[in-house]
């Protein structure tokens, strides 16, 4: 669905709730009579003061004039500063609306957690940490990734995941909801397979996140790599700088071998950064598949 559609359904999850559960918003309500009478005679009579305040100046009378056209004045500003009472009423039905239609029209592409099971909500939530930390990676943002498929393949594996583990718990629900009623060795013949596909789809499931959390695991790995070479790139730029402070000092200049050892801890990481992203890579080959 498209982004904006997303952000509205997740910005009224209590009002989808509402929906799954049969509300429908009420039809469109005409505005108060009374409220757009009120309205009307006020815009009257202000304009019957401003006539006749025109009446006061062409006939010289300028203080009933300037009496006259102030309140006129306060008339108008009234009608225009004063909300209509009902227009708070009308932005929400609008909005309600707008995610019913929204929900209705995009039915079966989206999860919330409460049709989730306690299981499947651990199973989302381990899920949507693997992603959130690759997608948030500095190696990811530079590109060192490929970050194009990141975008598009690991939102597909959430939504893969997350509607799996919503039939799931709705199958797993209903199964439990039978034996608990009490079942005779007849139906527990038929229940007993049908529990072990259930356990084996879970662990199909669990896999499938495992994966995601192997491949975040290695962008871990490249993401420290990755930060410990740029502090080792910033220290070796003062390099110089630490090595004329202990010729200026006199220091003991046995530190001077250990200083230069950080281009030998540079090449060691740029190594090390170079071998995590390989494996990155080859655990998100492994995903795909």
């Amino acid at each position: 669905m498209p982004a904006e559609t997303a952000d509205l359904l997740r910005d009224h999850r209590k009002l989808l709730l509402r929906i799954r559960a049969g509300w429908t918003p009420p039809s469109k309500r005409h505005p108060p009579v009374l409220g757009l009478v009120t309205r009307m005679t006020t815009t009257l009579v202000a304009l019957l003061a401003i006539g006749a305040g025109l009446d006061f100046f062409l006939a010289g009378l300028y203080t009933p004039f300037v009496v006259v056209m102030t309140l006129a004045a306060l008339l108008i500003a009234g009608v225009l500063a004063k909300p209509r009472p009902d227009a708070d009423a009308e932005r929400r039905h609008a909005v309600e609306r707008q995610v019913y239609d929204s929900a209705r029209k995009f039915s079966g592409r989206y999860v919330l957690r409460e049709e989730l099971d306690e299981g499947a909500r651990q199973l989302m939530a381990r899920t949507q940490a693997a992603i959130d930390s690759v997608m948030e990676s500095h190696v990811n943002a530079e590109g060192l990734l490929d970050d194009v498929r990141n975008a598009v393949m690991l939102p597909a594996q959430e939504w893969e995941i997350a509607r799996l583990l919503a039939k799931l718990s709705e199958l797993r629900a209903g199964h439990r909801q039978v034996v608990a009623e009490g079942v005779t060795p007849e139906v527990a013949a038929v229940a007993e397979p049908l529990a072990q596909a259930l356990d084996s789809s879970e662990r199909a499931v669990v896999a499938r996140v495992e994966a995601l959390e192997r491949y975040a695991g290695h962008v871990a790995d490249a993401e420290r790599a990755h930060r410990a070479r740029d502090q080792i790139a910033r220290l070796s730029a003062q390099l110089p700088r630490y090595e004329e402070l202990l010729a200026e000092s006199g220091a003991d200049d046995s530190a001077v071998p250990e200083l230069r050892r950080l281009s030998e801890d540079a090449d060691r990481l740029e190594q090390a950064l170079r071998d995590s992203v390989t494996s990155a890579h080859e655990a998100f080959r492994h995903l795909r598949g």
